[in-house]
């Protein structure tokens, strides 16, 4: 299978890249700047221009384009930057794909279209909820409509774990040192996944085309806050007696902080099991015995 990825250069799409190389598939990358390489093609999003022949043989396309969410508080601006980053490139991919017959598109999203869901469980049969984070997922999917003729598949991925790179780089050296703590009262559910589980799930869609829609990209077992906070502990070997005020992250991050923090998702990824996927790690402990 030919996959082009763009966003290849973060830490699900370097890793993506990796994996389907090593499947045997072959990659081409799209690129923000002139294309140096055999594998990559140049575009520029907010013009509409890519490279001619980038579609050509291909079979599928993942979308993992999208600015960091922290760190920072949401202004305004910053909000239309991130929407800006997501649905843009969206919305050109999805033409392209129609245009080129590419049989495959799976989209980037996230598991905050849910909003905050409390302790109740939500597959991808759920509505979204409110919020910021929520109302630029139902955007963000929604720019794949333009992909008429293929298989779209939107990944609402969790929080990922990994070794280098995302949550845990902030979180690993302050519970390391004995800092760490609980957000708020920690009953908000995090919705983690494996590093190793985002990139087997992915490949796993695009290898069986019986999924298309919606799916959750989380572990099978979300844990609250404050699970996750002596999970943590426990993978370094560190006390974590320590909690920070709901005020004081308002005060620091406003709406950012709560929807990244004191929001919470209790998602599980139905339609990725149904479809016979199998998780490499199935608990929080073991993704982070993995990551730390």
């Amino acid at each position: 299978m030919r996959v082009l990825i763009a966003g290849s250069g973060g830490l699900i799409g370097g890793a993506l890249t990796e994996r389907l190389r090593e499947s045997g598939h072959d990659v081409r990358r799209l690129v923000r700047r002139t294309a140096r390489t055999e594998d990559e093609r140049g575009w520029d999003p907010p013009s509409g221009r890519i490279d001619d022949g980038a579609f050509d043989g291909v079979d599928a396309v993942v979308n993992l384009c999208g600015a960091p969410l922290l760190p920072g508080r949401w202004s305004g601006m910053r909000k239309q930057q991130l929407l800006d980053s997501r649905i843009e490139p969206t919305e050109v991919l999805a033409e392209a794909v129609a245009e080129h017959g590419v049989s495959v598109l799976v989209n980037a999203s996230a598991v905050g279209y849910y909003g905050n869901t409390g302790s109740a469980v939500v597959d991808e049969n759920a509505s979204a909820g409110k919020g910021f984070l929520a109302e630029m997922c139902v955007a963000w999917e929604g720019a794949t409509a333009a992909a008429s003729g293929a298989r779209v598949v939107c990944a609402r991925t969790g929080l990922v774990l990994a070794q280098k790179g995302g949550l845990l780089d902030v979180l690993r050296p302050l519970f390391r040192f004995a800092l760490g703590g609980r957000l708020g009262n920690g009953s908000q559910f995090m919705p983690w996944i494996a590093l190793e589980d985002e990139i087997g799930a992915l490949q796993h869609i695009l290898e069986h085309d019986t999924l298309s829609g919606p799916v959750n990209l989380t572990g099978p077992i979300p844990v609250t806050n404050a699970e996750f906070t002596r999970a943590l502990a426990r993978a370094v070997h560190r006390p974590a007696p320590w909690w920070v005020p709901e005020i004081a992250m308002k005060i620091a991050l406003g709406q950012a902080a709560e929807e990244m923090a004191l929001f919470g998702q209790r998602a599980v990824p139905r339609a990725l099991e149904r479809s016979g996927y199998e998780f490499r790690h199935r608990t929080v402990d073991s993704a982070l015995a993995a990551a730390t």
